[in-house]
């Protein structure tokens, strides 16, 4: 499988917000997760100082646009390109073109990088960080493009599966 890469889609002004939610619906309708990784409307926080009041909002860094992380194919191109809103993506004619390692780091975008794991499905972890730090599970599932892991914990004396990043759970002795 090739590797995903940043995509610039050109939408309708003001739509970035509705054309994040439908690629996203897309995308778990059509069982894509691994291919459409993740869907990103850019935005910054912004103070503005009206009749003496500070007041704190969202702004879009780029109106009209929205920045996918996919592998591009037949498939993933055709469920972004016949998104409601969707005019396009960036490139000339109407081939894509991905951004590059530099064009995302001077947009602020972090690229995810790789994590080797050592251990597979079915061994115990202990979860090191946040809400479920110090509970150990049975490795159910392992995403690498993800970068999770999906262990079965015990919560209320029953196997409840939890979804955690690489870094969270270290393997058990």
């Amino acid at each position: 499988m090739s590797e995903a890469k940043w995509y610039v889609v050109h939408t309708y002004s003001g739509y970035e917000n509705k054309v994040k939610t439908n690629i996203e619906q897309s995308i778990e309708n059509r069982k894509l997760q691994d291919q459409i990784l993740e869907v990103s409307v850019p935005t910054q926080e912004v103070v503005e100082l009206k009749n003496g009041v500070k007041k704190v909002s969202e702004k879009k860094l780029f109106p009209g646009y929205v920045l996918i992380n996919m592998v591009m194919n037949d498939d993933t191109w055709y469920v972004v390109r016949n998104t409601r809103g969707v005019t396009g993506f960036v490139g000339p004619g109407s081939k894509p073109v991905p951004l590059t390692e530099d064009e995302m780091m001077t947009l602020g975008v972090k690229t995810n990088e790789r994590i080797n794991v050592d251990f597979e499905e079915g061994e115990m972890v202990n979860v090191i960080a946040g809400v479920w730090a110090g509970t150990a599970g049975e490795i159910k599932r392992i995403d690498e493009t993800r970068q999770t892991v999906t262990i079965n914990v015990d919560m209320f004396g029953r196997e409840t599966p939890v979804e955690l990043n690489f870094n969270e759970v270290k393997k058990l002795k």
